[in-house]
């Protein structure tokens, strides 16, 4: 439901008041099932039995009171722990002339004339799921959290010297870090059942001056490694089982300093409901890589634009065929089994962004075909989530990046069993994703030398979307392991020493996919479809009878960090030749074409290839007006007198 539409929702009952039905209209314009709605008014789901009052579990607490009485009501309703244990988002008072809200989660309050409560729409959007992915353009909380994670991570470099002596600690500190944002993020959002868990246990049971630190540390990891509690102190006794290979190995813990223990009690501090892991993770990539740490923020990429290559690659098919499908079980429950034996590959997945964003749109749909089947059955069976983080697949050469994509999906998967149980309450239970199961297949490694085949398998049956943003690098830009990866990759090329980087993944993508069900889109310098590159490129993915599926034409590719640094790309989708429709999108509009050619117009499959004589008289250019003399090349102004 767009907010258009529940904003028109809102108005029209204002327009067509009615006491009796207001607030279970209300909830019906923000998406909630009318089956659901039928069930509150019956007090099926009405967890309160008070006379006009309405408490639906992890949505709303509504009650109708005199003018006096409504706000000093919303602060008693907003400090009794009766109602506050069924975690209702909004708290609603109204007289029906005035109506007074607060949202519970970020402390928002809203005290409007009701006959104005279309203005304010905007208010509820949760109750419609708005802001579970999307993330604010500030993101505050995700970068006050990576300046601590920055400044933790410099107190540990200076109190453990030899910490990058060897791969081997690399990874151990890596490791580490990952451990800690789990620990973090578990303790605020329900994953552990006692809120604060972590940080307040770390204060009261290690020393000051931070010197037993590392020993609470490794401890406690073992303690979520093991099942039951013998032989662990009390206060570790407490702690859950974890596992899932997160706190499977040893590690060894880096030492603390009294500023390094202060700075992890501080993180913990910091409200980590309000993290987003799709954003977070690069985030915090950045902490880990000196050069970047003067961008610390801007080294994610944003929901909207991973939006414009998921949806022409896949998603937007998929809402077409839940529209086709809404008054059939039968077809709905197909696209059910269909979306959850998908699988998404990123073959340069860096800290994930691409995969959990991807994951969480799929969980979205995944809802709304299980609200039209409940609506259609009229059935009050428990139902269950269908998609699963093994559908998800990726590659990285970064041992950091690795690990952070691996836990981002975890907590992206926590963040949506919330919403799922949101919109299905009372179809479904409470689902912990602890004790951790299996995250995706995310393979550390280089790409280029890996057989794309063995870490995302591939046959006849499979439905496979490629998706990612792997790495430019020009041909003058490339270091000699970069150089060795494009011989190895593209040593059939004759001029491959002339490509980007990226090459490799449009070369070995076409590979991947030709005669399966399998597409790919990825996000690219715009050079791969500009000059000799076309002509080297293009001629090879074409001969596997691969055509373009759908191009984004040149944009900058923005992010929402502070700074908001952008470089100038496109987006290539590609797919196994057929007579379906092909996109051009040019500043977000979309044009149906006949083809898509390498230059990435609606024109035919030409192709202008180099040529070792001039077509005319004129003296031949032997390089072009690249820089690439060392400086040695000066001009000075002429002046004629």
């Amino acid at each position: 439901m767009d907010t258009k539409e529940i904003e028109h929702n809102i108005q029209n009952i204002i327009n067509n008041f009615s006491e009796d039905e207001f607030i279970y209209d209300f909830l019906l314009s923000y998406g909630v099932s009318k089956t659901s709605v039928t069930r509150l008014k019956k007090g099926d789901f009405n967890l309160s039995k008070n006379e006009n009052e309405v408490l639906y579990k992890k949505k709303i607490f509504f009650k109708v009171v005199d003018e006096k009485e409504l706000l000093t009501t919303i602060e008693d309703v907003s400090k009794d722990d009766q109602i506050l244990k069924h975690k209702p988002r909004f708290v609603i008072v109204t007289d029906y002339k005035q109506l007074v809200a607060r949202d519970l989660k970020l402390g928002r309050n809203l005290d409007i004339p009701l006959k104005e409560l279309s203005k304010y729409f905007s208010f509820f959007l949760p109750l419609a799921g708005s802001e579970v992915y999307h993330a604010s353009n500030d993101n505050e909380a995700d970068r006050n959290a990576a300046y601590k994670m920055a400044t933790l991570y410099d107190l540990l470099r200076e109190e453990n010297p030899t910490i990058y002596h060897s791969k081997e600690s690399i990874h151990h500190l890596n490791v580490f870090l990952s451990r800690l944002l789990f620990c973090y993020f578990a303790e605020d959002t329900g994953i552990f059942e006692e809120e604060s868990i972590f940080t307040d246990t770390l204060a009261q049971h290690t020393a000051a001056d931070g010197s037993d630190t590392h020993i609470f540390l490794s401890e406690l990891f073992k303690k979520f490694n093991t099942q039951n509690s013998n032989g662990f102190a009390v206060y570790l006794a407490k702690f859950p089982y974890v596992n899932g290979g997160l706190f499977r190995d040893d590690i060894e813990v880096p030492h603390f300093s009294a500023k390094a223990r202060k700075v992890l009690i501080d993180l913990g501090e910091l409200d980590w409901r309000n993290i987003n892991p799709d954003i977070f993770g690069s985030m915090i990539q950045a902490v880990v890589i000196d050069e970047y740490r003067s961008d610390l923020g801007m080294h994610y990429t944003s929901v909207p634009n991973i939006l414009k290559l998921i949806k022409p690659l896949f998603l937007d098919a998929l809402y077409e065929e839940f529209e086709k499908s809404k008054g059939s079980t039968k077809k709905l429950q197909n696209l059910l089994k269909r979306i959850s034996k998908i699988k998404f590959f990123d073959p340069a997945c860096g800290s994930g962004n691409f995969l959990i964003i991807t994951y969480k749109e799929i969980r979205v749909l995944e809802v709304k075909i299980l609200q039209q089947i409940i609506e259609l059955e009229q059935s009050h069976l428990l139902i269950d989530s269908v998609v699963s983080l093994e559908q998800f697949y990726g590659i990285e050469i970064d041992d950091f990046a690795h690990e952070i994509a691996i836990l981002s999906l975890w907590l992206a998967e926590h963040q949506m069993n919330q919403y799922f149980e949101e919109h299905l309450s009372g179809y479904t239970e409470a689902k912990s994703i602890i004790p951790l199961k299996q995250s995706g297949t995310i393979v550390q490694g280089n790409a280029t030398r890996i057989e794309w085949k063995e870490v995302c398998p591939i046959d006849k049956n499979d439905e496979v979307y490629v998706i990612g943003n792997p790495p430019y690098l020009g041909a003058r830009l490339q270091d000699e392991s970069q150089k060795n990866d494009m011989k190895i990759v593209l040593h059939s090329i004759k001029g491959h020493n002339n490509m980007d980087y990226i090459a490799c993944w449009f070369y070995k993508a076409s590979e991947y996919i030709k005669d399966f069900n399998a597409k790919v889109a990825f996000v690219s310098t715009n050079s791969i479809c500009q000059g000799e590159q076309v002509a080297l490129i293009w001629s090879y993915v074409f001969s596997k009878n691969i055509e373009i599926d759908f191009a984004h034409q040149s944009f900058k590719w923005t992010n929402n960090a502070k700074g908001n640094a952008g470089v100038t790309v496109i987006i290539v989708g590609l797919r196994n030749k057929t007579n379906q429709s092909k996109y051009i999108f040019k500043d977000d509009l979309q044009q149906l074409v006949k083809n898509i050619n390498p230059y990435l117009l609606d024109a035919p499959n030409v192709i202008v290839t180099g040529r070792s004589k001039p077509l005319s008289n004129f003296p031949e250019i032997s390089f072009g007006s690249m820089p690439n003399d060392g400086g040695n090349l000066l001009l000075d102004r002429l002046f004629k007198t």
